[in-house]
């Protein structure tokens, strides 16, 4: 189904009004409050002329409100999609039963054979992975190049080669921010497409398609679900595109379940009183670690002492719920220093409502040495730790006396 099925919502609404209300329209067939969970693989037809009516639509265009087949589409993830796209200002969104097999799924629809894309090596670890070993093998080249560095994007750009720039915005784990102004510009100038990553932001505090970007990307899994009980990505853009990648998941088959869509639609109703509490939140935190003696350096677009303050501010309405952070001591110290914390759970990802802490150097780079981690730019002693929905007063409380603790001997 198009997500130009709309309600009355506009996209000047506020973010909470969207996400409660935009994209789905209020009489749906159906008085349930909350879209209904339709778990069937198969859909009938009353008789064979209702069959030829959906066949002419489906082959020769027209707007379609129903399928015949889930690997094709599904009410439940129609209503989901519809909202995404509504929240972004896309024409249309498709959904993912997770954030790699939403980037998976684009580069392997879009990328052909003897083409080349340039990302940013502050990108997700298994995303780069992805770049430069599977897409290497059907003959597709990845250059990394450093977040933030002008010249060397400019000067990895192959012409009539250079199908996609891709970066994040922030970026994990330094929250480095992307300018969208200049990467819309080289993009355009050398006729590549820009795909952003923007799961840290949210479309709460930044809508990248109002700047000129082609690709927005989310894992669904963090703050759009929200509640750290769902897999999820989300990919959005204009209506052909957005099109281009349903045909193809037909063909794939990489769907996303019904109740998994549920899901995500119930969390992207308080997305926004969310975020923006984790803005709040997140802010409140950073100054109070960077004021600490026993923290070395903070991580966070908020703060002055970020690289990237002045354009994070310019850009965007909020700085995010995570921050990075380097605690004063080795491996052992920051580990200990994480094991005193009361409030947050020690686990990968972000974005729920429960504060979550990890230590990069052991989750997503354990396999390496500490030589190996430092060449990635990954120090032992950085800590990522992710605001829930918590009181920041509970959670500086916290922090303060595991960093007050002195660790064993």
């Amino acid at each position: 189904m198009n997500a130009a099925n709309k309600n009355s919502i506009g996209r000047k609404s506020g973010a909470s009004t969207r996400a409660v209300h935009g994209g789905v329209p209020r009489d749906r067939g159906f008085h349930s409050m909350t879209t209904p969970i339709v778990q069937s693989a198969t859909y009938t037809f009353d008789n064979t002329a209702k069959l030829i009516e959906f066949l002419d639509k489906k082959v020769y265009g027209g707007q379609l409100d129903r399928e015949e087949y889930a690997r094709y589409g599904n009410p439940s993830v129609w209503a989901v999609e519809r909202r995404i796209a509504n929240l972004e200002g896309a024409d249309d969104a498709i959904v993912y039963p997770s954030g790699m097999a939403a980037v998976t799924s684009l580069f392997l629809t879009v990328l052909r054979p003897d083409t080349h894309i340039i990302m940013t090596d502050d990108c997700y670890r298994r995303t780069r992975q992805f770049c430069e070993t599977t897409l290497k093998k059907f003959g597709v080249e990845t250059s990394v190049v450093p977040m933030g560095d002008r010249e060397a994007m400019e000067a990895a750009i192959v012409p009539k080669k250079t199908r996609f720039i891709f970066t994040e915005t922030p970026t994990n784990p330094y929250l480095r921010v992307a300018d969208l102004e200049h990467l819309v510009g080289l993009g355009r100038r050398h006729r590549a497409m820009t795909l952003l990553d923007t799961t840290f932001a949210t479309p709460v505090n930044l809508r990248p398609l109002e700047f000129g970007i082609d690709f927005v990307m989310h894992s669904a899994t963090k703050y759009f679900g929200g509640h750290n009980d769902v897999l999820g990505g989300v990919i959005a853009g204009d209506a052909g595109r957005i099109k281009a990648l349903k045909d193809a998941r037909g063909m794939l088959g990489n769907v996303i379940d019904p109740h998994q869509a549920f899901l995500i639609e119930r969390g992207l109703k308080t997305l926004a009183l969310r975020v923006r509490h984790q803005n709040k939140s997140a802010l409140q935190v950073a100054r109070f670690l960077e004021e600490h003696p026993k923290i070395e350096r903070v991580y966070y677009p908020g703060l002055a002492s970020h690289p990237d303050h002045a354009l994070a501010s310019a850009q965007m309405s909020g700085f995010g719920g995570v921050i990075s952070f380097e605690v004063a001591g080795d491996i052992k110290t920051t580990g200990y220093f994480i094991d005193r914390l009361r409030i947050p759970y020690i686990a990968p990802s972000f974005g729920g409502t429960e504060c979550l802490v990890e230590q990069p150097a052991y989750f997503s780079y354990y396999d390496l040495s500490s030589e190996e981690r430092l060449a990635l730019g990954i120090k032992d002693n950085l800590v990522r730790f992710s605001l829930g929905i918590e009181d920041a007063d509970d959670i500086i409380e916290d922090l303060e006396a595991a960093l007050e603790l002195a660790p064993p001997l």
